[in-house]
């Protein structure tokens, strides 16, 4: 019996840039992580279990989701519990788009063929109660292979954070790394993402739906030493401030004009003011604030 191959999803919604522009406008240009790893439950005095767990995370969403432009839950830290964890990270999904807020996936799925389809179904398809306004994903088995997510986001109106420069230092190896034209691996990462935005250009969207993950730890200059050009025409989702060391500050010496189409993301700069929900609002104030002297500097 022959198998059909499926039709392919339609749009039901605006392009995922379209509405992060819109979003960004109205509430800010912030993302705030929601990554319930084992300190910060300890820390809200909360137990490393499901019922730690679905209180913190659902605690961080009664906070924010009605007031910041995005929540990026961090999906290993629900995986880790199980089914049960991965059921708290769907309700973070629902409720969070409920109170208006955009959603990232922290994913980072990246695999090839009918695995990164399914991957693809999970994070991106319509119906699914994973699926978020956005995925992260990596490209390092190649860009190509993240086609049927590329495919199946774009017709379902959602996003993809392709990996580019992250924070990390160990990603150098890999990022930094040289092709047979002389240029590096993240620079062709970033051109291949713009391509995926050409469209959103030509059409005068005010971003594409195709995003890169660049970390704000890079350090001034990376870009201009790496040959990478930012202007992917798509957002930048910029980790790394707060406790991975990066300031607000550096947002204008790592990214400079680009910095119109970044989205820096804050994780325990702002969790661990909790668990009260005032001070959990508080914080991601004092950053948004931040965030905006730097960016619109």
């Amino acid at each position: 019996m022959t198998t059909q191959p499926a039709e392919p999803q339609l749009a039901v919604r605006e392009p995922f840039g379209t509405r992060l522009h819109a979003a960004r406008k109205a509430r800010g240009p912030l993302c705030v992580g929601i990554d319930p790893h084992p300190g910060l439950l300890a820390a809200w005095g909360l137990s490393d279990d499901v019922a730690g767990l679905e209180r913190f995370a659902l605690t961080v969403v009664e906070a924010l989701a009605d007031r910041v432009a995005v929540l990026k839950p961090q999906s290993a830290f629900f995986e880790r519990h199980g089914s049960r964890g991965v059921a708290v990270l769907e309700r973070v999904l629902a409720e969070s788009a409920a109170a208006g807020a955009l959603t990232i996936a922290d994913a980072k799925r990246g695999d090839i063929g009918s695995t990164m389809a399914a991957y693809a179904d999970a994070f991106v398809g319509e119906g699914s109660p994973l699926a978020a306004d956005a995925v992260t994903a990596s490209p390092y088995l190649g860009f190509g292979a993240l086609r049927p997510l590329l495919d199946l986001a774009a017709s379902t109106g959602r996003g993809v954070f392709v990996l580019g420069l992250t924070s990390n230092p160990e990603g150098a190896f890999v990022q930094h790394a040289t092709g047979s034209d002389g240029r590096s691996v993240a620079a062709g990462i970033l051109d291949a993402v713009r391509a995926e935005n050409a469209p959103a250009l030509a059409e005068g969207r005010p971003l594409g739906s195709v995003g890169a993950v660049i970390g704000a730890t890079i350090g001034a200059g990376a870009t201009e030493r790496l040959g990478v050009d930012l202007d992917v025409h798509g957002p930048l989702l910029a980790p790394g401030i707060g406790a991975q060391g990066a300031t607000a500050a550096d947002l204008e010496a790592v990214f400079g004009v680009a910095r119109r189409a970044v989205l820096p993301s804050t994780s325990r700069e702002v969790l661990k003011a909790g668990p009260e929900i005032a001070g959990l609002r508080a914080a991601a104030n004092r950053s948004l604030d931040d965030v905006l002297v730097a960016l619109n500097g």
